[in-house]
This record gives C-alpha cells, structure tokens and sequence, in this order.
C-alpha cells in the first residue's frame, strides 16, 4: 500500500508540473508580444504572413490622405507596458527617424485602437502618439522606397521603434525578410497634399503617371475652437435640400475644428454649394483646392 500511494503521488505531481507553466498573457496591441529572435524584429511571437499571400502586393495602392474627424479618445494620454504617452493633438509638422516594425496574421482581422478591422493587406500603421486617424509618408532610408500610410491603430510599444506597418506597407518598402528597418515618418496634411507630392518607386522604377493627379476642391463651412459647434453646424448642413452635397468631415488642426464639405471635382461644383449653405444658412464659406 504504501508502494503505491507513493506512486500515486508522483503521478498527481508530474500532473501538476505539465499544467502549470507561464500564464496567458493577453496581447492588445501588436507590439505587446515578443518579437522572434531569427529575424532581429520582424514580427511578433507566432504572427507572421499567410501560408500564400497575394501576388500582387506591390499594386497594392497607398492610402490616400483626406480629411477625417478624430477619434473621440484619440488625443488622451494613455498608459502601455508601464509608460506614458501623449499624442499629439495635431499632426502637422510630424517629421521623425526611426526603427519601423511589422504586424501580420495574429492581427489581421482584430480591431485597432480605434474600432476598425485590421487588414494586413490595407495601408495602415500602429504609432504611439500621431492622431487617429492621420497619414504619414514612410520611407525607407535604405532603399529610398516610399508608401503613403493611414495610421489607424496604437503602437508599437516595444524596443523604442518608431511605427509598426502593415504587412503590405513593410513589403512594400522590402522590410519583410529584415523584420525591421530605419525609416523617416512624415506626417501628411490632406488640406495640403496632392499626389504630385509622392510615388511609391525607388530610383529604377518610373514615376507617376498622369492619371488621378487632378486637383479636387473643398468647401470650408466654418472653423471652431469648440467641437460641440462645428457638429451643430454639419448637422444643419446636411439637413439642407442640397443635391451635390457630399461627404462632411470634422478636421482638428491649429487648435480648431474645421467643418470641410467635399471633394467636388471641379471648382464650379465647390462654389455652387458654397452659395447653397450661403443662401439657406447665411454663412459665407472659404473654397479650398489641394
């Protein structure tokens, strides 16, 4: 009896010792895992890419910069892994040098930091501080390569790095196989930016064509220091009995919320529903072409 109780014993302690191990740690950002050591910081723990990723990455086209209201908590300070940050309020001026890192599969298809789905083939990026969401140039000092990027997601909050890219954006300015590499990130005003201003091609690869390069025009309904008035206005704007009015967007800059009404395509189209909200609101407006 005593052979077998002590055998017992050693059974319920093996059992014990196979289910004890490291509790689960719960990853809210792509940056809370470790990063595999193989690749120098490619990816995170078990991420990578699919098994057959699509053959046509580098048609893959850049996020194109236009105004958007930000997230209601995007511009709170906030705490990640033990530190502080603060993002900024605005972008404008945003020009930094840093280490770029990428997130992939364990992601893909989870939400951000702002509610959206994470695609790994969309142009997207994860940074600590720039306003959600905002547009950045990212380009690679290596190579020279450039994309154009919508920074939808918090991070990375790890190793110092500087952005954390989408699978598409890394492979698109070659970090894949590195998994990681020196970039500048240069933040994007959509008032001021045309696709003039940009190509994604290296030195051996041509540069854009003339297609989508014409310019589009805004209407500035109005700018306010108080957010609470410029939904006031966009909500009377479009209660209006205006046909062509088009999508209506919050832009916070400069300290102020700017009510942007468009793209019109041309001029004559931006005027007209400037002297529709003149004459049903009496307010005068600004017309705007980037």
């Amino acid at each position: 009896m005593m052979k077998r109780a002590y055998f017992l014993l050693i059974l319920i302690c093996l059992a014990l010792t196979a289910c004890g191990g490291s509790p689960a740690v719960k990853r809210t950002s792509s940056a809370d895992s470790d990063t595999k050591k193989s690749n120098g910081g490619g990816y995170y723990g078990d991420d990578g890419p699919h098994e057959n990723p699509p053959n046509n990455l580098d048609q893959i086209p850049d996020a194109v910069p236009k105004v958007e209201a930000l997230y209601a908590y995007s511009s709170k300070p906030y705490q990640a892994l033990g530190k502080k940050y603060v993002p900024l309020s605005s972008a404008k001026g945003y020009k930094k040098r840093g280490v770029a890192s990428w997130y992939g599969k364990f992601f893909h298809g989870k939400k951000t930091a702002i509610g959206e789905t994470y695609d790994m083939y969309s142009m997207t990026a994860a940074h600590t501080i720039l306003p959600l969401p905002s547009y950045a140039k990212v380009t690679n000092i290596e190579n020279g390569r450039s994309v154009i990027v919508r920074i939808n997601d918090r991070g990375p909050f790890k190793h110092e790095r500087e952005i954390d890219l989408s699978y598409a954006a890394a492979y698109k300015l070659r970090l894949i196989e590195k998994g990681s590499g020196m970039v500048e990130v240069e933040a994007i005003d959509p008032m001021q930016y045309t696709p003039r201003q940009h190509h994604t091609a290296d030195a051996t690869t041509p540069g854009d064509e003339a297609a989508g390069l014409e310019p589009q025009h805004f209407v500035q309904a109005g700018a306010f220091g108080d957010e609470n008035n410029a939904i006031a206005l966009q909500n009377r704007i479009q209660g209006l009995a205006i046909e062509e009015l088009t999508k209506i967007n919050r832009m916070y800059n400069g300290g102020l919320y700017r009510l942007i009404v468009g793209p019109y395509q041309t001029k004559a189209q931006a005027e007209k529903i400037a002297q529709s909200i003149l004459k049903q609101l009496n307010i005068s407006t600004i017309i705007t072409t980037k």
